[in-house]
Formats: C-alpha cells, sequence, structure tokens
C-alpha cells in the first residue's frame, strides 16, 4: 500500500505520486480526503494548504477554485505545478487493477449527506467496488457504513492493541504488534485484514511476514516492493 503516492521521490497526494506507486508495483494507493467550502473532495492530508502547498489557509474554509490556483508540488521547486487532485483525477491515473485506500480526514464524514455523496462519486467514477475507506475515527467509519453497506471499511488506531468489531481492516500503529503478537491473529478470526501502521516499513519485513500481516504501507513502494523480491512494472 503506497502510502499517498511514493512520497519519496514526488510530492505526497500528487498525481505524479500516483502515478509512480503504480510504476512501483503497489497494489493499492492510499490518499487522504478533505472537503472544500464548496464541498469538493480534495486529495489532501492536512486541514490546511500551508505544509504542502504554497497557499495558505484552511481547506474547508475556501472555494475549489481558489484551492485549485495553488501548487500542491511546491515542496519541489524542480517540478512542474500540480494542483491538488480530485477523485476523479486521481481515478484517471490509477489502473482498475489496482485498489484505492481513501482516508477519511474530515469531520465532514459525521454528516449522513458527505458520506452518501462520496458514495455516489465512488459508484460514478467505477471506483466502489476497488476501495477501502479508512479512518482512525470510528464514528465516521460508522456514519459511512450506514449509508453504504457495501464498501469496505478499516479502521487505524495508534494505542489499541485489540481489533474493532465491524470492520475489514485494521491498521494497528506496528509497535502494538510487540505489544500483542496475537494481534494479527485475532484479526484474521474476526474477518479482518492487518496492515500495520507503518510507513518505512523495510526492516520489519520479516516480522510482518512471520505475523501473518496482509499488506504493508510504504513511504517508498518501490524500495519496499524490492525489499519484498518483487519485480516493479
Amino acid at each position: 500500500m503506497a502510502h499517498r503516492g511514493n512520497r519519496v521521490l514526488f510530492p505526497e497526494n500528487t498525481l505524479s505520486a500516483f502515478q509512480q506507486a503504480v510504476t512501483d508495483g503497489a497494489d493499492i494507493i492510499e490518499t487522504d480526503l478533505q472537503l472544500s467550502a464548496d464541498d469538493v473532495f480534495l486529495c489532501i492530508h492536512d486541514a490546511t494548504l500551508d505544509r504542502t502547498t504554497d497557499g495558505t489557509g484552511v481547506v474547508s474554509e475556501l472555494m475549489f477554485e481558489e484551492i485549485r490556483s495553488y501548487n500542491a508540488a511546491a515542496t519541489r521547486p524542480d517540478l512542474a505545478f500540480e494542483p491538488i487532485p480530485t477523485i476523479d483525477e486521481m481515478a484517471r491515473v490509477i489502473p482498475g487493477t489496482v485498489m484505492i485506500a481513501l482516508e477519511l480526514k474530515s469531520d465532514a464524514f459525521l454528516k449522513p449527506d458527505t458520506c452518501r455523496r462520496l458514495s455516489e462519486e465512488l459508484r460514478r467514477e467505477a471506483l466502489h467496488e476497488r476501495t477501502v475507506l479508512l479512518s482512525f475515527s470510528t464514528s465516521r467509519l460508522v456514519m459511512m457504513r450506514s449509508v453504504d453497506q457495501d464498501i469496505p471499511i478499516g479502521w487505524i488506531t495508534g494505542n489499541r492493541p485489540w481489533p474493532h468489531a465491524g470492520i475489514e481492516m485494521f491498521g494497528p500503529y506496528w509497535p502494538l504488534l510487540l505489544l500483542n503478537p496475537m494481534l494479527t491473529l485475532i484479526a484474521h478470526l474476526m474477518g479482518q485484514l492487518v496492515c500495520p501502521l507503518d510507513p518505512t516499513p523495510d526492516t520489519r519485513l520479516g516480522l510482518y511476514r512471520l505475523l501473518g500481516c496482509d499488506a504493508v504501507l510504504s513511504d517508498d513502494p518501490g524500495k519496499s516492493t524490492r525489499a519484498l523480491g518483487r519485480v516493479s512494472l
């Protein structure tokens, strides 16, 4: 699972990062979802523009057209301008054989209308069948599940060494696997896939194989696929 695309070679959550992750051989592209003031779904991690773009301000307080004027590749002056991607733009650069993991970053996903619009957009863009929705917030996941019972959901946690019922994927912060070595087995017994929260997993791949983890997260999916003995495209 490519964490925000390949964020080592390209700025995170840009089309270039997503495309590179596909070339690297990633099976799943992970990105983050925020909403603009006019309710456009955008692939950006932070609630503000300040860290990753040449703009400032809160994403949810700015209109889509203004947000699009800022450069999501501003941290890399050697690269061309890239706007913050939308879901449909992301869909166009990720082949149908690659899954997508969308992390719900905003409390707007506590609103049924927002969750319903996301479900409809994923279906419209032919993404619904290959998407898993992720969040640290069980409340956002529960709301999403209430309006769409078919889409898989995954819970991420930094402090609970025990799976949560009613999900399809479990993302524990990786030291929790040391705290509770039975964690993966328990999750599997509950019908859940396990992907440790570990953006730099390469030195622990043997541990994850031993514990039976189903996926690994990586900031540098090219490096990780090579470490796994897989060949990039």
